[in-house]
């Protein structure tokens, strides 16, 4: 890069938080003249958006060396003012959040923003709570950004109103509440013993911590832990999910997506670089509880699967899924399987999304139309083939040709043949089977499993066993997800179900296809996608980048400083 572009790229790190804090404020001014927020949510979406895939290129620039961005919005010396680090990972996620929010904003405007007030800006503040929670090097504003979050998506849950939505409202602010409790506890315990709240510098020095305050570390880092946890669906803590997912309205259940991906990667961050400098990590960030509560929590969301049939809460268990297969990879603490466990997030994350979005579609075409019987033919004894679905006036089926009709087939209506194609590429990228995006994330962290050799991190089983449990539990959650999603298809486009097509319009249909269409470009840029998610699982095995890139950062001299400077040379 060359000109004006390098140094600004480092005030571009600020965007992601300081673009949808400004447009969520300009929304609150604007009333009710929807057709401008319209337009103001659909520019800052896709502006955040390709600020990201810029902030990504420039990470990424420098190939297989690690290259970490930082920017001090309070111009303080480090560690006692605010830190904003971007890297690959962070990188990557502020793209996929770019990606999933850009296909939400757009659904809602078909018709789900007119449900309720201030829906534009609450979905900016989620945004702004979101991206800062990726780009935070402190982990006090870690906790601030997870409020902003949290705060916007207690709004955004209750949007439509119902007592559904209602019910599950109150009991996901009540977990969350808890959590965010335990979030600060835990920060307050690590600051009383490390005497920092900057990560990076927190890292540094736990490893100079003395042996009497060791149980207070591990017990800060625990309850700290759970709260990260608690986000990330971790069984038994998941119990919120369902319900409050199932609740939402679809282009908000597709926008929480990827809020379980926060406390992931909240999970994966702190213990890298807690661990990155010390050999036994504070529990439970360690390789053992991410193992043992990934296989868990892998196994009760495929189980899960199966015990349900709504679009919904398929999608939903998913999602429980997902956050298991990349808790028990990350256990592992293998560059491969972990590069393998960033790629299934990304698949996954837009993969449940889309279904979300999917499902209010599906279950409105079974809405669409009375369902009667066709009419029975006396003299033959059979029922005619073909009828002719008059949806527009709501008349009954009638019959459009006789049994003996030579005219082979039965035209399909775009709108079922749009949701169905949808369906079966959701099913695919969600159970994991070939050609999908899914199939290749599931099989590069299953080829690296067998090429790992000696021990996990820190975990109980050996290698060899614990291998063969994830292979197993990679495998059934496959089967059972493909069982379980093949009987919801049957039930909705194959059963034999007279029928009106549901009416789609045009913004509900883009979103989806959107989404569909990353999974594609995944698989069609395996390779590179791959080698990029593979460098950042190594950096964040080995953070000395990180720790360097954030702990020699310096402020800029302001004003004040430089004329105190010329002064005293004019002086001298």
């Amino acid at each position: 890069m060359t000109g004006w572009l390098p140094s600004l790229m480092p005030h571009l790190i600020v965007v992601p938080v300081l673009l949808p804090l400004l447009a969520a404020a300009s929304m609150l001014l604007m009333g009710d003249r929807r057709r401008m927020k319209v337009v103001t949510q659909c520019v800052a979406t896709t502006c955040g958006l390709l600020v990201a895939i810029e902030l990504l290129a420039w990470v990424d620039r420098s190939g297989a060396s690690a290259a970490v961005g930082v920017y001090l919005p309070s111009n303080w010396e480090v560690p006692f003012g605010i830190v904003l680090a971007v890297d690959r990972l962070s990188a990557m996620m502020l793209v996929l959040t770019g990606v999933v929010s850009l296909a939400s904003v757009i659904y809602a405007t078909s018709r789900w923003d007119r449900a309720g007030v201030h829906y534009h800006a609450l979905v900016q503040i989620q945004l702004m709570g979101v991206n800062g929670a990726f780009l935070t090097g402190d982990l006090f504003n870690l906790f601030v950004f997870f409020e902003v979050m949290l705060a916007a998506s207690y709004g955004l849950l209750l949007h439509g109103s119902g007592r559904a939505r209602v019910r599950a409202g109150l009991h996901y602010l009540a977990v969350n509440v808890l959590a965010s409790s335990l979030f600060l506890v835990g920060v307050a315990i690590l600051y009383g013993v490390t005497g920092t709240l900057n990560m990076a510098d927190m890292a540094q020095k736990i490893p100079h911590i003395a042996a009497a305050d060791r149980g207070l570390l591990n017990a800060g880092a625990a309850i700290l832990g759970i709260a990260f946890l608690v986000k990330a669906a971790m069984w038994p803590l998941n119990f919120w999910l369902l319900p409050a997912y199932a609740a939402a309205s679809a282009p908000v259940a597709a926008l929480f997506a990827i809020l379980t991906k926060v406390g992931i990667y909240a999970v994966l961050r702190l213990w890298t670089l807690f661990s990155a400098v010390t050999p036994v990590s504070p529990a439970p960030l360690g390789g053992d509880a991410l193992v043992y509560a990934g296989f868990a929590t892998l196994a009760v969301g495929a189980i899960g699967m199966l015990g349900v049939q709504q679009p919904r809460r398929l999608a939903a268990f998913a999602i429980v899924v997902s956050s298991g297969t990349l808790l028990a990879v990350t256990g592992f603490a293998r560059a491969s399987m972990i590069g393998g466990a960033l790629f299934y997030l990304v698949s996954s994350t837009l993969a449940a999304s889309a279904l979300f979005l999917l499902a209010e579609l599906i279950e409105r075409s079974r809405e669409t139309g009375a369902t009667q019987a066709l009419p029975y033919d006396v003299e033959s004894g059979k029922r005619p083939r073909y009828v002719d679905v008059h949806a527009a006036d709501g008349a009954t089926l009638a019959a459009s040709s006789r049994v003996d009709d030579p005219t082979p087939g039965r035209a399909i209506p775009g709108a079922m043949a749009f949701l169905g194609l949808g369906f079966i590429a959701c099913a695919l990228l969600i159970a994991g089977l070939p050609p999908s995006s899914g199939f290749l994330a599931k099989f590069t962290m299953l080829d690296a499993v067998f090429a790992s050799t000696g021990r996990p991190a820190g975990a109980g089983l050996p290698l060899q066993a614990a291998a063969y449990v994830l292979v197993a539990l990679l495998l059934g959650s496959s089967l059972l997800s493909t069982i379980a999603l093949s009987r919801a298809g049957i039930r909705y486009f194959w059963a034999p179900q007279m029928r009106a097509p549901p009416a789609l319009r045009v913004g509900e249909c883009v979103p989806v296809a959107w989404l569909l269409s990353c999974t594609i470009a995944l698989t069609v840029f395996a390779g590179p996608v791959s080698r990029y998610t593979e460098a950042a699982a190594t950096s964040l095995l080995k953070p000395a980048a990180y720790l360097d890139a954030v702990m020699s950062a310096t402020p800029v001299p302001g004003p004040s400083r430089a004329r105190s400077k010329s002064a005293m040379a004019e002086l001298r």
